[in-house]
């Protein structure tokens, strides 16, 4: 094909693509990682806009800028998308995102109007190349690597970064007008590779948003940080422990974070209908939230878990909460679900083997429960340092 019907082509792709994504994200209100992915999708529109701008004859080297900015944009975002599906601190990544972008325009508008169409290209491709391998790794971070179906996104973006290096390395070293480069490294190529890189994203990512949709069910979320069933968001939760940690350090007081997860829901889903996983998921939800001690907090952990936070006064108190929790959990998936009762762990981190940190208690708690779902002889599990944790059978 010839060059203007490949660029054609393109946007025709990424524009009908973006617009059904956008269209989606304004009708399902969608929040955090929705919101950035439709920014990469919206830049990308605007990429295919400006780029047929300059060839038209419109805007000049200002054109160019702005639509290698957008491109830069649109990889961006979607690896700030993938961050914000994982609840990863956003400020750093955004700020990287930003200066790459002002980055490859101040690199075209270097040349000026002599520039061409390859002006400031080796800068774009090399922030294109990291931008790629970041989109890459945090796609197979989990909660994100655990859907497997993030995994054809990140071979794609792992692909893209290699086809980036490779055409960045041709283009230093034979040059844009060379054959080589012309013939497997010109437009029409990169052409292809935008057009699977934006058919596969929107599939991956609307998959992900319908799973997390509707596993989770609790898309409705407060100002406050809260769920609409009460539940604290993951990052909300973490900083009120932050300030339990700090405030009982002071006192020498102990501090417990008690980890309960459910490890076999897409398993019911698929076995017994989403109709079912969501009767199971929020009777788990609000058993927790009905059995944790009044005065604890109840929060997310990475889609798959809930975290209750509590001051305890002894190790063995500890126990006994985890204890009520665990036992009452089961009464209410019995009622509620009959046969279907999922596999359920529960572990405890305690701050006098794990010290006041709250990311420490919390990855203890995690790996404790994780041990307990996998050991159907131990209801709560003490998870800490080697020679302080403790099993404990029920």
């Amino acid at each position: 094909m010839d060059l203007f019907t490949t660029t054609l082509l393109t946007a025709i792709v990424c524009n009908v693509a973006g617009a059904v994504y956008l269209v989606e994200t304004l009708l399902r209100r969608d929040e955090g990682a929705g919101r950035a992915w439709s920014l990469a999708y919206l830049s990308g529109m605007a990429t295919t806009v400006a780029y047929m701008m300059w060839a038209a004859g419109i805007g000049g080297f200002v054109a160019v800028a702005a639509g290698n900015a957008l491109f830069v944009s649109t990889m961006g975002c979607m690896w700030l998308g993938s961050r914000r599906f994982n609840h990863r601190r956003m400020p750093p990544a955004v700020l990287v995102v930003v200066a790459g972008g002002l980055l490859t325009a101040v690199a075209v508008i270097f040349y000026g109007p002599d520039g061409g169409g390859w002006a400031g290209w080796p800068v774009m491709g090399a922030v294109l190349i990291v931008l790629s391998v970041c989109a890459a790794i945090e796609t197979v971070r989990r909660p994100m690597g655990r859907i497997r179906t993030s995994w054809a996104l990140a071979v794609v973006l792992a692909v893209a970064a290699a086809y980036y290096a490779v055409r960045l390395a041709v283009f230093m070293t034979a040059g844009p007008e060379s054959d080589l480069f012309a013939i497997y490294f010109g437009s029409n190529s990169a052409s292809i590779v935008t057009v699977t890189l934006t058919i596969v994203a929107v599939v991956v990512t609307s998959v992900l948003r319908a799973t997390r949709a509707d596993l989770r069910a609790y898309a409705w979320m407060s100002r406050s940080g809260v769920t609409s069933d009460g539940i604290m968001l993951g990052p909300t939760f973490a900083s009120a422990v932050t300030d339990i940690t700090e405030r009982a350090g002071w006192r020498g007081e102990l501090v417990g974070v008690i980890s309960v997860r459910v490890e076999d829901l897409r398993q019911i889903a698929t076995a017994f209908g989403m109709d079912v996983a969501g009767d199971v998921e929020g009777a788990w939800r609000q058993g927790v939230r009905r059995f944790a001690p009044s005065t604890s907090f109840v929060g997310e952990d990475d889609g798959r878990g809930l975290l209750v936070a509590t001051v305890p006064a002894t190790a063995a108190e500890a126990r006994r909460q985890a204890a009520a929790i665990y036992r009452g959990l089961f009464d209410t998936l019995g009622a509620v679900t009959g046969a279907v009762i999922p596999v359920v762990g529960v572990g405890v981190a305690l701050s006098e083997t794990v010290g006041y940190d709250t990311e420490g208690l919390i990855t203890a708690a995690r790996e404790a429960a994780m041990s307990a779902a996998v050991n159907p002889d131990s209801s709560v599990v003490f998870g800490g340092s080697s020679d302080a944790a403790r099993r404990l059978i029920e």
